[in-house]
């Protein structure tokens, strides 16, 4: 999935889906169906200077909070029992680390984070929102935690990628 450009409406989304200014955003890296950011490409050295390896950042809290509730569930400890006992799941993954670390290498060498991707990439799952950030950011195939932790959520019904959760939920606060 190609990113795409930021707009001034983009900004006035991530802000108000992250109740804070959003720092050094270069592309919206993933997209609900209905168009409002899901996942930004962030550069790898904020302005103010510090090391920023987390290259993909999950924003929308329609997707975020699914995904605090697979961690919360014990999701996180299954799939790293799996990375234990699969070796193409690990070798997936790893693979998937180094494409990371590739595609973060085109925007800067930022020699503090060399070799760091995100969430526990390659060997640990830490992190389920940068997993899947970058699962949507590139795609199936590439990541395969971040495609498990996505089906697990399409299983579930919790978030669904042809399916827009911001307009649900945007209606329902409108009918209260």
């Amino acid at each position: 999935m190609p990113s795409t450009e930021v707009t001034a409406d983009d900004i006035i989304e991530l802000e108000s889906q992250l109740g804070r200014p959003v720092r050094d955003v270069v592309a919206i890296a993933a997209r609900c169906v209905c168009g409002r950011p899901l996942v930004v490409k962030t550069a790898p050295r904020l302005a103010d200077g510090t090391p920023f390896p987390t290259l993909y950042y999950m924003t929308n809290p329609k997707l975020t909070a699914p995904i605090s509730a697979l961690e919360a569930g014990g999701f996180m400890a299954e799939l790293q029992t799996r990375l234990a006992n699969e070796p193409e799941l690990a070798a997936g993954y790893l693979a998937a680390h180094q494409s990371y670390l590739a595609e973060r290498a085109q925007l800067g060498d930022v020699p503090e984070i060399a070799g760091i991707s995100a969430g526990g990439m390659p060997v640990r799952v830490k992190c389920l929102h940068a997993i899947v950030g970058h699962s949507l950011a590139v795609g199936p195939g590439i990541n395969p935690i971040g495609d498990l932790a996505l089906a697990k959520l399409a299983e579930s019904g919790a978030w669904l990628a042809t399916r827009c959760s911001c307009k649900v939920a945007s209606a329902q606060a409108t009918n209260r």
